[in-house]
């Protein structure tokens, strides 16, 4: 099976049978709490968070989609040359679970599990991907696998099953996959220390994570 047209990595796409795992970056929240700023264009690694998880999720080698709102443009800018397919959520603002829906919407056949991937979690490394990638690969093909903190404590990125595709696309509000999880038993997979549970969602949040950056 060849990938999606116009997706290039240097490394290897990830299959399970004949399907293939991509990653969905989900960038289209409103960033209410950061005042005048956008969370997802603060500087990470030398770049906008936002283009930096997409370089990460790209150094899998699986083929990275990133759900984008419309009056962002320094979002889509940001990823204008990022090697993902950038996809439009007109209804953004209603809600994560609108971005959830229509990212897995663009997905083209051929897709069997879907990495979905908070954009605003900068502790989430490139090796934690592929982890992930290669626990989706020695898994069942309907499995749901689901990251933690080193402690136990879920978080994400979760990765779904072609199955639970129509129910990610029937989403709406701000709730986001809590309905699709729900009744599932996830194959959990440890990440360091609290990489699945990092968001970063206020000034405050930021400050103090640069902070412990400093210290480490």
């Amino acid at each position: 099976m060849q990938p999606p047209a116009g997706l290039l990595s240097a490394g290897g796409f990830h299959f399970h049978g004949a399907f293939m795992l991509a990653i969905l970056i989900l960038a289209a929240g409103r960033s209410s709490r950061m005042g005048e700023d956008d969370k997802l264009l603060q500087v990470v690694d030398g770049a906008p968070l936002v283009a930096t998880m997409v370089a990460r999720a790209r150094a899998s080698g699986s083929p990275v989609y990133a759900a984008l709102p419309p009056d962002r443009p320094a979002r889509w800018q940001a990823l204008s040359n990022s090697g993902a397919v950038l996809v439009n959520v007109p209804d953004a603002a209603k809600g994560m679970g609108h971005s959830i829906a229509g990212g897995v919407a663009a997905l083209p056949d051929g897709i069997g599990a879907v990495m979905i991937l908070p954009a605003d979690m900068p502790e989430i490394t490139s090796a934690d991907i592929a982890t992930l990638c290669t626990a989706w690969e020695d898994a069942p093909q309907d499995g749901l696998l689901r990251a933690t903190s080193q402690d136990g404590k879920p978080g994400h990125p979760v990765i779904f099953p072609r199955r639970c595709f129509e129910d990610l696309k029937a989403l709406s509000e701000d709730q986001g996959a809590r309905s699709v999880l729900s009744g599932e038993k996830p194959h959990l997979v440890a990440l360091p220390d609290r990489h699945a549970l990092t968001d970063l969602d206020t000034p405050e949040d930021w400050h103090a994570w640069r902070a412990a950056q400093e210290l480490r």
